[in-house]
């Protein structure tokens, strides 16, 4: 597994509450001892710290409440037909630019114009989509990547 995957792992099983010790969580993600310490360092760094208890019964324990992705969804059960449009909008998220966007109805039978500040990509069902203000709704709106028909990125906003 990747250092991410492992260190979301290291996260998920931390997040019950229950105390591992350093050979627990080496054997359950397939890593030295060694690297458990370096996941704990990057998990800090993060904001997010966790208690360690000293002697033969101790362990790590995650004493927050965090919310860790669950991670059911893979690569290949997230649906999207042009990737060249999440690159755009991707692009324009991390440079603060507004979009211009031709964007399908529901029924695929009606085209809108609209210009949205685009604030982040989410998953909507097995979807990506973008989470946006509308200046001609005045609303934060989502929008399905797969019904923009056509995407032009303006000037920052």
């Amino acid at each position: 597994m990747s250092k991410i995957s492992n260190v979301l792992s290291m996260l998920e099983y931390l997040s019950t509450g229950k105390k591992y010790s350093l050979a627990e969580l080496s054997e359950k993600l397939e890593v030295t001892p060694r690297m458990i310490r370096v996941y704990k360092d990057e998990i800090e760094k993060a904001g997010i710290y966790i208690d360690t208890i000293k002697g033969p019964y101790g362990g790590y324990v995650l004493n927050q409440n965090i919310n860790v992705p669950k991670r059911f969804i893979t690569p290949e059960t997230i649906n999207i037909k042009n990737k060249d449009l999440f690159n755009l909008i991707n692009r324009a998220l991390k440079e603060k630019r507004k979009c211009f966007i031709e964007y399908y109805s529901k029924d695929e039978k009606n085209i809108s114009e609209r210009t949205v500040h685009p604030y982040d990509l989410i998953l909507l069902g097995l979807e990506w989509g973008v989470a946006a203000y509308c200046e001609s709704k005045e609303e934060i709106r989502h929008f399905y990547i797969n019904r923009i028909k056509s995407i032009k990125v303006l000037e920052k906003f």
